[in-house]
């Protein structure tokens, strides 16, 4: 079986189409996305639609993202200010569609947003969105910390060293080259920042390989 982890997607399907083309998985792989599918760019909706259906095709993990936590929030108590500065229109439009000014959110979107995993590990790697306090081992991290490091961390970027006993693997922050270093893989590309400069890749590592696959930004 294939491990092959995706990078943060924000609402681009046409770049996770292409990529996908190029990854060409098999139904012997094993899709892990590392969260951030929703918001900032075109077509949220269109990007959980495509995964809807990928996942009938091949064996697929899906974490959350601080961006979907956020969905989450206002799907349970309507709370949208937060969501709002972190490019939650964009999603709320996708869902509006033809000019509409209610929103339908399909069942199956919200099942599909409240599934999703914190973290996902296996005998030398842990999943995660964000990122693991770096003075801490992935033990520890695990039982002393909740969502909030587990979906918006970013000290481990430029910590020296790490007390993690297995690679983590991660998204969260966009960078124009992946981040490969012994105990931390990051994956984020900024697909949807197409208009920064070294940013606009989409990006997927096969694991345990490291063999990285990238593809421009193609929803323009």
């Amino acid at each position: 079986m294939g491990l092959i982890a995706v990078g943060d997607i924000h609402g681009c399907p046409e770049s996770l189409d292409v990529l996908l083309e190029q990854i060409a998985p098999s139904s012997d792989d094993h899709l892990l996305f590392v969260g951030d599918y929703i918001d900032r760019g075109p077509d949220s909706k269109g990007v959980i639609d495509r995964l809807l259906d990928l996942r009938e095709e091949v064996e697929c993990t899906f974490l959350r993202g601080n961006h979907e936590s956020m969905m989450v929030e206002y799907l349970d108590s309507g709370a949208f200010s937060l969501w709002r500065m972190n490019g939650g229109v964009s999603t709320i439009q996708s869902y509006q569609g033809n000019g509409k000014t209610e929103i339908t959110i399909p069942e199956a979107h919200v099942e599909f947003v409240r599934d999703t995993k914190l973290y996902h590990e296996t005998d030398d790697f842990l999943f995660v969105h964000a990122g693991l306090k770096p003075n801490l081992t992935v033990e520890a991290n695990l039982e002393r910390h909740g969502e909030d490091v587990l979906l918006w961390e970013r000290g481990h970027l430029n910590a020296s060293e790490v007390a993690w006993e297995k690679t983590v693997v991660c998204g969260h922050t966009p960078r124009p080259e992946p981040i490969n270093r012994e105990k931390l893989i990051l994956i984020d590309t900024g697909c949807v920042y197409h208009m920064q400069p070294g940013m606009g890749r989409l990006t997927a590592v096969h694991l345990p390989e490291r063999r990285f696959v990238d593809v421009p930004y193609a929803d323009g």
